[in-house]
């Protein structure tokens, strides 16, 4: 058995290549692209396990080097950088870290999806994105208004409101052209991302855990559709409490002997996920006095942990939501439980 550490770059990687008691035997420098790296990898003679580090087009990567190797692992580039603090670093000491936690059975794996799963979630990302370029071109068109000492009518991103932004007279030509395009970026955004949608959409109706998440109150078809996408597996999880760290809603912890120091969030990835959550937690604490009650729980009648109440919720969304994709179960409010 060989163990190679493979560093992955766009247009140069590094193998590095251990013998079955961890001794190196090479290490080599392929120029090229992936698909130059695949054929040098399938040069060698098998079995043999491999390791690289997690980045863009990462599951175009596992899946052709499944085919090949024995094993893949696929290393969580933020837990690499603790286990290995290093001075020296190029890419030649990388892919031989790699294999070398890769011998020692250390490997601090990410969860790989399948294909399908990864373009859901991409699709997710990108109707994020296309929202947050929405949002920021509104804003604009609302900042020229403004300027020029209007007040803008209810409505205004309604057809009659783009009407009354189109036919307002400007005192110079730039502001005008300024005020179109803006108008039209936001129609053509919007009408993007109705595209993206109607995509989502079809691929959320056919999903039974899409269906059950929404039965929570204030979790719509684009929470549901996100935790489920990057929950994917609800069995890889060991205990509930867990989906907290994976989602980075859990506070950064300083500890040593009888101190205890705990921060902020983590806030590790994905992000998408932990804001449409805490919007979720906004709705259901209006919507559901189960989870209003956890809410005031937390927040303990002090307004200055507000925000602390309101991301514990969103914690404990999360945790809720896992716990009903493992068992099949709807949500269920006390008063219908004691019912």
């Amino acid at each position: 058995m060989k163990y190679i550490g493979l560093d992955v770059h766009k247009s140069q990687s590094t193998i590095c290549i251990l013998d079955k008691n961890g001794k190196k035997i090479r290490t080599q420098t392929i120029r090229g692209s992936w698909q130059r790296v695949l054929e040098e990898i399938k040069k060698i003679h098998a079995p043999f396990s491999v390791c690289f580090e997690a980045s863009i087009g990462y599951g175009y990567l596992y899946e052709n080097l499944r085919k090949m190797a024995r094993h893949v692992a696929v290393a969580h580039p933020g837990h690499l950088r603790l286990i290995f603090r290093s001075k020296k670093k190029n890419d030649r000491v990388d892919a031989e870290k790699l294999a070398k936690l890769l011998f020692l059975d250390e490997v601090p794996n990410v969860y790989v999806p399948k294909d399908e799963v990864r373009a859901w979630r991409g699709m997710i990302e990108h109707r994020h994105r296309l929202v947050g370029e929405r949002t920021r071109s509104k804003n604009a068109l609302r900042a020229l208004c403004r300027g020029y000492g209007l007040t803008c009518p209810k409505g205004l991103w309604s057809k009659k409101g783009l009407v009354w932004l189109r036919t307002i007279e400007w005192s110079n030509e730039m502001s005008s052209l300024q005020r179109d395009i803006l108008v039209e970026r936001v129609e053509s955004l919007t009408a993007m991302i109705g595209r993206v949608e109607i995509v989502l959409k079809r691929r959320a109706e056919t999903n039974i855990g899409v269906r059950l998440l929404m039965t929570i109150p204030g979790v719509g078809i684009r929470t549901a559709e996100a935790m489920v996408a990057y929950i994917d597996n609800a069995d890889r999880f060991n205990c509930n409490k867990s989906v907290g760290g994976y989602l980075g809603l859990v506070p950064r912890q300083d500890a040593s002997g009888s101190v205890n120091r705990l921060g902020h969030i983590t806030k590790d990835e994905p992000g998408t996920v932990r804001k449409l959550l805490v919007e979720a937690a906004w709705q259901g604490i209006r919507r559901s006095e189960r989870i209003r009650g956890y809410f005031k729980r937390i927040q303990q009648g002090d307004s200055q942990r507000r925000k602390i109440a309101l991301v514990a919720t969103a914690h404990y969304l999360a945790r809720v939501m896992l716990a009903m994709l493992k068992t099949g179960e709807c949500w269920r409010d006390e008063e219908r439980v004691a019912a």
